[in-house]
């Protein structure tokens, strides 16, 4: 039997011919084409015409069919018909949109949306709006790419502690030369008069300046104020501004302080919304050459003209006795 998507003509079975009124126990049919009209046992169906005719005329040119051509202008609409459903099925599933937030935390735009649309980030394998498309708006280097194995999440992570324990061991060498620095003022005062007066008066013309450019909450009262200098570790704690002059009350604590001067440096903060430790950003007080904990009292841990640094990732106060 010829297969119907190969020939104009198709082989009429005896059920066949029984649906068409014929009596099914002649088992044949007369050739529809009027020169011919013998009886065929193994009659054909033309798909063009829908005629029967014997196996002599079964091809449109054999009984010159009045719709030639018919059965194959379907079968190509119908091919077409397949492969444009096909091609608009993958450009829908493709195209459609999701809304969802921006995957950067401190972002709250919906993206996904008709006006919004989002922007895909190839190295972390998130989603952005367009404020923070670009790998250094959303802290690219900082982030697992999804669906990353365990071993590369391992190594990457593993870097990232890497590289904030280098940070912190740098901090540590800056808060000792500070350190040394105190001890030669010291001995210079032991020394004499001459030294005291130059070292003591250095310290206090630097700090009388620091009043003056310091930026801070106002409603604080003068005699309350602790003048500051902050800046934030360039490797772990990227900032929109590098460092600043700031005072901040004396009652405040640790945490109080580390969350007003990163918004103040624009440095990306989760601290309240993530339990991991190499997300949360810690104070380091390098003349104390040491991390703050959270909950110490500014006028206790520091005085004014103190340096302290954003950084993240290198565990709090207690991990850091075992090192």
């Amino acid at each position: 039997m010829s297969s119907p998507n190969e020939t104009s003509y198709i082989s009429m079975s005896p059920t066949a011919l029984a649906s068409r009124g014929t009596d099914a126990s002649l088992i044949g049919s007369h050739c529809q084409y009027p020169p011919c009209n013998q009886l065929d046992f193994l009659p054909f169906k033309c798909q063009s015409c829908a005629n029967t005719y014997c196996s002599d005329h079964r091809t449109e040119d054999g009984h010159e069919c009045a719709q030639k051509g018919a059965w194959a202008t379907r079968r190509r609409l119908a091919e077409q018909s397949k492969t444009s459903l096909g091609a608009h099925k993958q450009v829908r599933d493709r195209d459609v949109l999701y809304a969802k937030p921006c995957a950067e935390d401190t972002c709250k735009t919906t993206i996904g949306t008709s006006l919004v649309p989002g922007v895909h980030c190839t190295a972390c394998r998130r989603d952005y709006c367009l404020k923070h498309r670009l790998e250094e708006d959303h802290d690219c280097k900082s982030k697992p790419p999804i669906g990353a194995r365990a071993s590369a999440l391992a190594a990457q992570q593993a870097a990232i502690t890497s590289k904030a324990t280098s940070a912190l061991e740098r901090l540590k060498l800056w808060g000792a030369s500070k350190k040394e620095q105190y001890k030669d003022s010291r001995a210079a005062k032991a020394a004499g008069p001459n030294g005291l007066n130059s070292k003591g008066q250095t310290k206090m013309v630097a700090v009388n300046t620091l009043k003056k450019t310091a930026k801070g909450d106002v409603k604080i009262p003068p005699e309350k104020r602790v003048y500051l200098y902050v800046e934030a570790e360039n490797e772990t704690a990227k900032a929109k501004i590098p460092k600043g002059e700031f005072f901040f009350s004396q009652d405040w604590v640790v945490g109080r302080m580390l969350d007003s001067a990163a918004q103040s440096l624009q440095v990306q903060n989760i601290n309240n919304r993530s339990d991991k430790e190499e997300d949360k950003l810690r104070v380091f007080h390098v003349e104390g050459g040491r991390i703050l904990d959270f909950g110490e009292k500014l006028g206790t841990a520091l005085v004014s003209g103190n340096t302290v640094v954003l950084l993240r990732g290198v565990g709090s106060p207690e991990d850091l006795i075992k090192v």
